[in-house]
C-alpha cells in the first residue's frame, strides 16, 4: 500500500529529474535566443519566449511536486496530492495561451514574412531536436511504473512541444533555405500549435475528471461492483464511489449489506483483497450493514 512516505520518495526522483530538464532547458533558450538575435530569425526568438515559458512551467511542476508532497495535518486530512492537479491544469491552459501568442505572431508573419539567415536557423533548431529529446526522456523516466503523474506529464508536454517546435523552426529553415519561400515559418507555426493544443487537451480533461471526482476512465464500476457481490454472504453493494485523490492514487467508499448470518469480518476482508489486487485502490472505506430481515410466516403480524 501506498503511503505518505512513499508519495515523497516518488516526489523527491521526479524532482531530481526535472531539475535536470531545466537546467538542460535554461541552456539551451540562452542559446537559441542569442543564435535567434544572430540570424534575425523571428522564428528561433518566437521559440526562445516558448522555452522561457517552458522554464516557468518547469519551476511550477518542482513547486506542485514539492508541496504535494507534504505531510497531511488536521486540516488536511490527504495532504496536499491535488497541488500537482492545480499545476498540471495551470500547464495546460498556460500552453493553450502560447499558441494563442504563437498564432497571432504567425499571422503578422504571413503579411511581411522577415530575411533570416536559414542555415543558422537549421543548425540550431536541430540541436534543439536533441536536447529535447534528451529531456523527453528524462522526464518519461520519472515514475516507477512507466506512467507519469499530472504533473510531470504537464512537463512533457512541454518538452514534447519544444521537440515538436524545434522540428517545425527546422523545417521551416530548410524550406526557406533551399525555395527562399519565407512564408514556410508562419505556417509550420501554425501546425505546431494545433500538435501542442491537441497534446494538452488530454492533461487538461484529466484535471478537470480529478477535480470533479469523476470515475477514473480504467475503472470500470460495474465489474467492480459485480466482483464485491462475488463475495461470499455478501447481499447488496450500494453508495458505491470511485475517485482521484490524485493522478496514481484512487479512492473507494461503498456500503456493503451482508446477510444475517454472515460473517463480517470475512466479507470485510475478501471485498479489501479484492480491491486492492484487482483495481489496486488502496484508500478504501468500506461500510457493512447487516441485513437482519426475517421471512415471515404467512398470517403473521
Amino acid at each position: 500500500m501506498k503511503d505518505a512516505h512513499d508519495h515523497r520518495l516518488e516526489a523527491g526522483s521526479d524532482s531530481g529529474r526535472i531539475r535536470i530538464v531545466l537546467t538542460i532547458t535554461i541552456v539551451y533558450f540562452a542559446t537559441e535566443l542569442t543564435g535567434g538575435f544572430y540570424a534575425n530569425s523571428l522564428a528561433l526568438m518566437t521559440d526562445a519566449i516558448h522555452m522561457l515559458t517552458d522554464i516557468a512551467a518547469l519551476c511550477m511542476s518542482l513547486f506542485t511536486l514539492w508541496i504535494s508532497a507534504r505531510p497531511a495535518n488536521s486540516d488536511k486530512s490527504y495532504g496536499y496530492l491535488r497541488a500537482e492537479i492545480l499545476g498540471a491544469l495551470f500547464n495546460g491552459l498556460f500552453l493553450w495561451m502560447l499558441v494563442a501568442f504563437i498564432w497571432f505572431e504567425a499571422a503578422q508573419r504571413l503579411r511581411d514574412p522577415p530575411h533570416v539567415r536559414a542555415a543558422v536557423v537549421i543548425a540550431i533548431g536541430a540541436v534543439g531536436i536533441v536536447v529535447n529529446s534528451i529531456s523527453a526522456w528524462l522526464t518519461f523516466g520519472t515514475s516507477r511504473d512507466g506512467h507519469a503523474n499530472l504533473a510531470v506529464r504537464a512537463v512533457l508536454i512541454h518538452v514534447i512541444s519544444d521537440l515538436i517546435g524545434c522540428a517545425g523552426v527546422v523545417t521551416a529553415g530548410a524550406i526557406t533555405y533551399f525555395t527562399g519561400w519565407r512564408a514556410a515559418d508562419p505556417l509550420v507555426s501554425f501546425l505546431i500549435g494545433g500538435l501542442i493544443i491537441y497534446g494538452s487537451w488530454g492533461l487538461i480533461r484529466d484535471g478537470v475528471d480529478i477535480l470533479m471526482e469523476s470515475t477514473p476512465a480504467h475503472i470500470d464500476l460495474e465489474r467492480l461492483r459485480e466482483g464485491l457481490l462475488a463475495v461470499a454472504g455478501a447481499e447488496e453493494i450500494h453508495d458505491l464511489h470511485v475517485w482521484s485523490l490524485a493522478s496514481h492514487q484512487l479512492a473507494l467508499s461503498a456500503h456493503a449489506v451482508v446477510a444475517g448470518a454472515g460473517d463480517q469480518d470475512r466479507v470485510l476482508t475478501d471485498m479489501t483483497e479484492l480491491i486492492e489486487s484487482q483495481f489496486n485502490i488502496h484508500h478504501i472505506t468500506l461500510q457493512i450493514e447487516r441485513d437482519n430481515r426475517k421471512e415471515r410466516e404467512p398470517g403473521h403480524f
